[in-house]
């Protein structure tokens, strides 16, 4: 059977969700399940989660934990990985210093200054699984679920030999469920064709019985005055095509909300929400770690996460399109062909087929490239370690941009980078 491997376990959470899945499915349920985190203690948690699980359903699975990396993905055949580089203390920096320069965020995990710094710890370690699944499960693929999704793996296929790597987000997902809603309909119902950068796609096609449903989500639009008070129909009235990103979170992408109070209170925009749910996460954690002490167990209910669906696609030859991050390669044409683009992909046994779209729309290639420009800068800032490539990245991020003067940006690097420390690759501390 399969050798999953989960790097980055002890987000115990989102562990908990994908073995749900994986347990669950039959075909699936004598599979070795192989747990690596750097924190002890959370590993320790993730095992006696995985364990409990197993037990509990009857199934055969196998459970390993290992604190060594190579030992953990040695013969992988999957390897989910979910890292957080510097946990909750980091975040709290990526807000708390932008903060004192009157920097807004709200997830600070995708583009912005939090964004970039989640990806210069990031990278490095990411680099480094490339460079180990290269040589020790060259046949394996990587599920990435860790943000910036637009640069982690592009990181891995630009700064490894190992290409095998697809970035997985509920986004996609999530909005065309909530458009067939919007116009009462049952998703499995409506046609969609979505595509663009991870967190800046669009929905290119919304239709029933080959006709579109954009008039009938304007009538939807036009009955309800607080869906008009978000940014993501905001963003829908003035491009023509649906976001796929949450109004909060895609605030942070662009330079016309954030900065001014009255669209942050006109669109209801939770600045720094992010910070409330790390914590909260924090809270979860103590709560599982105590019930599993206690011999109380988890609760054990399938997520329909994607990646347990994509591995048992490929274990079962289930046909499934899921929407992955994979290199453009002219999927996208009118996007560079080394950028990391979300696209409709079929997986079956021969694997994750990604789909060519052609050309988006002009307006949107347009604010996908402003998008993509600061993850290229700071994929190269971590890859070739120049100091120099944050400074234009943050230059360039339209949030921040908006915000602060170039002495300032200047400025708001410098500690950052003084404060994330050894996190940060070599060259640009």
């Amino acid at each position: 059977m399969a050798r999953i491997v989960f790097v980055g376990a002890g987000s115990v959470e989102f562990t908990k969700n994908v073995l749900s899945d994986i347990l669950t499915f039959p075909e699936l349920g004598e599979s070795t399940l192989v747990l690596h985190d750097i924190d002890a203690e959370r590993l320790a948690t993730a095992e006696a989660m995985a364990t409990w699980m197993i037990a509990k359903l009857g199934r055969g699975a196998k459970v390993e934990a290992h604190l060594d990396r190579r030992a953990a993905v040695d013969g992988a055949d999957y390897v989910i990985n979910e890292i957080a580089v510097g946990g909750h203390a980091a975040t709290r920096v990526d807000f708390e210093i932008p903060r004192r320069y009157g920097l807004r965020q709200t997830i600070a995990d995708t583009l912005g200054i939090g964004g970039i710094f989640r990806a210069l710890r990031t990278i490095p370690v990411m680099v480094a699984l490339g460079h180990d699944l290269a040589e020790l499960a060259p046949g394996a693929l990587l599920l990435n679920y860790t943000n910036p999704m637009a640069m982690i793996p592009r990181a891995v296929y630009q700064g490894t030999s190992f290409q095998r790597v697809v970035g997985l987000c509920h986004s996609v997902r999530d909005t065309q469920a909530r458009l067939a809603s919007l116009v009462g309909l049952p998703p499995e119902e409506v046609s969609f064709v979505t595509a663009g950068a991870n967190h800046q796609a669009f929905v290119l096609r919304f239709e029933h019985r080959g006709e579109s449903l954009y008039p009938a989500l304007d009538e939807a639009i036009a009955r309800d005055p607080e869906l008009r008070r978000t940014v993501r129909v905001e963003m829908y009235r003035r491009l023509g095509y649906f976001p796929t990103e949450s109004s909060e979170h895609g605030s942070e992408y662009l330079p016309w909300f954030l900065h001014h109070d009255d669209q942050v209170a006109h669109f209801r925009i939770p600045v720094e929400i992010y910070l409330r749910w790390s914590e909260e996460n924090l809270d979860t954690y103590e709560e599982t770690r105590r019930r599993l002490a206690a011999g109380q167990g988890v609760e054990i209910e399938p997520a329909m996460e994607l990646a347990s669906e994509v591995i048992h696609s490929i274990e079962t030859g289930t046909r499934r399109v899921v929407h992955g991050n994979v290199r453009n390669g002219g999927l996208i044409s009118n996007l560079p062909d080394d950028a990391c683009v979300e696209v409709p992909c079929l997986v079956d046994r021969a694997g994750v087929s990604p789909t060519r779209v052609g050309e988006l729309p002009p307006q949107l290639a347009a604010l996908n490239q402003t998008f993509l420009n600061v993850g290229e800068l700071t994929v190269r800032a971590a890859l070739e370690g120049r100091r120099e490539h944050v400074y234009h990245a943050a230059m360039l991020d339209p949030n921040a941009a908006a915000t602060l003067t170039l002495q300032q940006i200047h400025d708001l690097v410098d500690e950052m980078i003084a404060a994330h420390g050894d996190l940060l690759p070599e060259g640009v501390r």
